[in-house]
């Protein structure tokens, strides 16, 4: 495979246009329908269809709006709880009945896919069947439609085989291309996009603990807070929000010589929407809402204590009312922590 797709990205303007022609999804095209979004976080670049139809490039793939995701040197992908993927391939709107012309006519001219190749081509996007001349007549009332692929190539990534089509403005794609996309396909691409804050959870005592001392645990609450993604196709005036936010952190000391709070190791986030309680003087005889007791020392070294949180995933889109649920995602990190053993003192 990762000689296959080295090659698909080193393909000739020619070979890209006989791939994606026959079906298969180009790489060159990927980059653009697979990934396409404004400069920065912010989405305001131009994606509507200008009045004779022009498909903008990124108008042409799907555009991501990252500004409410997280942000920060060790934020991270969830991972789904379960072994959901994202949409492997997909099929969305790319050239106007101009742009397919300008497009294909050099791919036939150069020669290079065959005479029977080429007459096949001819015959089903210019000689009626089933279109006719690109449908520079329909210029305005519709998209040409081709395929795209994750960009991650994950299996299935070149299942989208089926040739460029049109639809018409207002028209469902045809019945027989169920990865055309829709909202809940940008609620999963959005889903693969979202970025959340590292997972290193606040500690007392900090660095060092002692064997038998309850070591009280949080999370900054103004970090850990619900981060979006949205993404969206302006030629067809859809989008899909998808939504993480965060429900519980998980302790994993590191050790089986350890004890958690509570015993489930499972913090939950309470109505203040705060993981945890801050250390404060005067709790020192009180067991920590969320934290954990070791045991035995770590002698010369530390224990790896991990802290996964819980992101509970939601989304919303154009029109739908009943959105099918996506997998809750996880996202954790490890910390170093030293347990000393408490010095007798001899008297």
């Amino acid at each position: 495979m990762p000689a296959m797709r080295s090659r698909l990205k080193t393909l000739t303007a020619a070979a890209v246009g006989c791939v994606l022609l026959s079906a298969a999804p180009a790489a060159a095209d990927n980059e653009i329908g697979g990934g396409a979004q404004n400069p920065g976080s912010d989405s305001h670049a131009s994606g509507n269809a200008d009045e004779d139809g022009t498909v903008s490039s990124t108008a042409s793939g799907i555009v991501y709006d990252r500004s409410k995701n997280g942000t920060g040197a060790k934020t991270g992908a969830v991972t789904p709880a379960t072994n959901w993927t994202p949409p492997a391939c997909w099929y969305a709107p790319k050239y106007s009945p101009a742009q397919f012309k300008k497009y294909v006519e050099p791919i036939w001219q150069a020669e290079s896919t065959g005479s029977q190749w080429d007459l096949e081509q001819r015959k089903r996007y210019v000689d009626g069947g089933p279109y006719k001349n690109f449908n520079l007549d329909k210029a305005g009332e519709g998209y040409w439609w081709t395929s795209f692929s994750n960009d991650s190539y994950p299996p299935g990534w070149d299942a989208c085989k089926k040739p460029v089509f049109w639809v018409d403005k207002g028209d469902p794609p045809p019945a027989d291309t169920p990865e055309a996309i829709t909202p809940e396909i940008l609620a999963k691409l959005a889903y693969a996009e979202v970025r959340v804050p590292g997972t290193e959870v606040t500690l007392a005592p900090e660095g060092e603990t002692k064997v038998n001392l309850p070591t009280w645990a949080w999370l900054d609450k103004a970090e850990f807070k619900p981060v979006s993604v949205t993404a969206s196709i302006p030629v067809l005036g859809i989008q899909a929000t998808t939504t993480a936010e965060p429900v519980s952190l998980k302790i994993d000391p590191g050790t089986k010589d350890a004890e958690t709070y509570p015993a489930s190791g499972v913090c939950p986030i309470d109505e203040n929407g705060k993981i945890g309680e801050p250390y404060a003087k005067g709790k020192s005889k009180q067991d920590p809402p969320c934290g954990v007791k070791y045991l035995r020392s770590s002698g010369d070294g530390s224990y790896p204590l991990k802290a996964t949180v819980t992101w509970k995933i939601s989304w919303t889109g154009t029109g739908v009312n009943d959105p099918v649920g996506l997998p809750d995602g996880e996202f954790g990190a490890d910390q170093e922590v030293v347990v000393e053993e408490i010095q007798a003192i001899n008297r």
